[in-house]
């Protein structure tokens, strides 16, 4: 019975998975139709350069291990993040964009009658190549894509209950650094006349390539990180000048 109920928790987390994604395309497509309908009504010149500053709750989860080298399969939290963008328009379509974004990823879990709760910041680095519908207009959609490399910026555990001294003692071993791709879809609104000054509006996506677990070679521990790599969901809101 109890694995009839996982699998049923399963195929429930994918399908609200699926839900928010088609949910997600489905928003953004309706946002590049009323682009398509509006960009003829306004005409303003290109500006090159771009910066903006953002806040991005990021949807997240990762694979914990406990005493035994079970698998605990991670639940998805949401946790606050911030970010910074730089931007280069080549034309009115396409341009390219560095990021630098932070937040922190929180898991909780037990094992050995003890609760566990993991905490991992990271700093993330996107180098993204944008295609946008029209950059001089009053509203222009845009989806990007592109490597990001990431920064562990520090880890910890906390352990609540009581231990035995003999028992293990759970450690975040993490690597200092991993690589993957990103990707996503915005909308800016200009509010002002000249179209410098931007409501930001999107998605951004990330999938890692490397497993983010590293070796701990303190006697009487294990590693709660399991070997996976990391994949986040975020939204972001924030302000963008064209110069």
């Amino acid at each position: 019975m109890e694995t009839i109920h996982k699998i049923n928790s399963k195929i429930i987390k994918i399908k609200s998975m699926k839900n928010i994604a088609f949910r997600i395309v489905a928003l953004f497509f309706i946002a590049f139709l009323i682009v398509v309908k509006t960009s003829a009504q306004y005409n303003n010149p290109l500006r090159r350069g771009e910066f903006g500053i953002r806040y991005m709750p990021t949807f997240s989860s990762i694979d914990l291990k406990a005493s035994n080298d079970d698998v605990v399969r991670g639940s998805v939290s949401i946790n606050n993040g911030f970010g910074i963008m730089v931007g280069v328009n080549l034309s009115k379509h396409i341009g390219f964009q560095g990021e630098v974004n932070y937040y922190q990823i929180s898991q909780s879990f037990r094992d050995l009658d003890l609760d566990n709760k993991v905490n991992i910041k990271y700093f993330n680095v996107p180098l993204l190549l944008s295609f946008n519908t029209n950059k001089e207009m009053r509203i222009n959609f845009n989806v990007v894509a592109g490597p990001q490399f990431g920064v562990n910026a520090g880890s910890n555990i906390k352990t609540t209950g009581t231990a035995h001294p003999e028992d293990l003692h759970a450690v975040v071993a993490v690597k200092k650094g991993d690589v993957g791709f990103a990707y996503g879809a915005g909308l800016e609104i200009a509010i002002n006349r000249n179209h410098t000054f931007r409501l930001d509006l999107g998605y951004r996506g990330f999938y890692g390539l490397v497993n983010i677990n590293a070796t701990s070679t303190e006697n009487n521990t294990y590693n709660v990180i399991a070997k996976a790599s990391r994949k986040t969901n975020a939204m972001y809101a924030g302000l963008t000048l064209l110069f």
